[in-house]
């Protein structure tokens, strides 16, 4: 099976080429054979490369910096990815999109599902909505993934931030009123290995459409830092204390959702898998980033 997932430097792209199988082949395609807001490129580059499923996880991600660029996170996050998903209808093969728990508003009083009314706060939520819809207009075969709270070995993120923060720092405020799911890139890479097989083998898939994928278990972003701090510190890597913060005290140009909780039981009950504890998955990101 040939995986072609969108963008190269991406967490869950680095995560499908580190993760990939033996019997998996997974090519990672980008600019500037591939651009998402130049959408000539999509269907050339997606055909060179002969795929049996595309994962769509190229995207505009900077969620405050959207609030000033809303033409650019459409033009990536919409049209780039409705010109993906219809080129791998073009070629005949399903696609996976990778999208956020920015669709929601975050004022749910429990963990968000599939089924949950959407109402995004921000540009970047918007725009990444609008590009679940461009999606399954455009290509029936869709399986579009839901996650939050992503981090990995690779790239800007929240685990690495906290690990190079404390390495010359003794505290680190951390906000404490908003609540989710710590999701890591390879298991996000794993759940989608797994879903590609199962759609690969089976041409009488018929359970297409939205799923939420995230880490299993809860917490806040504060206890998400003093996991991480916690794990690095007894390892002989860099630690700090953590002070809690309310998101008011640390204001930022988009407003974020005060719960991302997602509840990814109909991944597992379609697919048959689930995430690891959030901590695990934690513990073993920092094993190879804090020493």
């Amino acid at each position: 099976m040939r995986l072609v997932v969108t963008g190269r430097e991406g967490q869950v792209a680095a995560s499908l080429l580190e993760r990939g199988r033996e019997d998996v082949e997974v090519i990672a395609i980008g600019r500037p054979q591939l651009d998402l807001t130049r959408p000539e490129t999509v269907t050339a580059a997606l055909e060179a490369a002969q795929p049996d499923i595309v994962v769509s996880a190229a995207a505009y991600t900077a969620v405050d910096q959207a609030e000033d660029e809303p033409e650019l996170a459409h033009a990536v996050n919409a049209a780039g990815a409705g010109e993906v998903a219809q080129a791998a209808a073009r070629l005949g093969v399903p696609v996976i999109h990778l999208s956020t728990d920015y669709v929601f508003d975050g004022t749910k009083d429990g963990p968000y599902l599939e089924t949950d009314a959407t109402a995004p706060i921000g540009v970047y939520g918007a725009s990444k909505l609008a590009g679940e819809q461009a999606v399954a207009s455009a290509n029936p075969r869709h399986v579009i993934l839901r996650t939050a709270w992503v981090y990995s070995p690779f790239g800007k993120n929240f685990a690495k931030t906290m690990l190079r923060l404390a390495s010359d720092r003794d505290e680190i405020p951390v906000v404490a009123d908003q609540w989710g799911n710590p999701t890591s890139a390879l298991d996000i890479a794993d759940a989608i290995l797994h879903a590609a097989a199962r759609l690969h083998r089976n041409e009488d898939f018929a359970a297409w459409g939205i799923y939420h994928l995230a880490g299993t278990g809860e917490t806040n972003w504060s206890g998400f830092a003093r996991h991480i701090l916690d794990t690095s510190g007894g390892l002989g890597g860099p630690s700090a204390r953590v002070r809690d913060i309310a998101a008011t005290d640390y204001p930022t140009k988009a407003r974020r959702p005060a719960n991302s909780r997602l509840s990814s039981a109909k991944f597992a009950s379609v697919f048959g898998w689930r995430a690891p504890d959030w901590r695990l998955s934690t513990e073993a990101v920092v094993r190879r980033t804090s020493v």
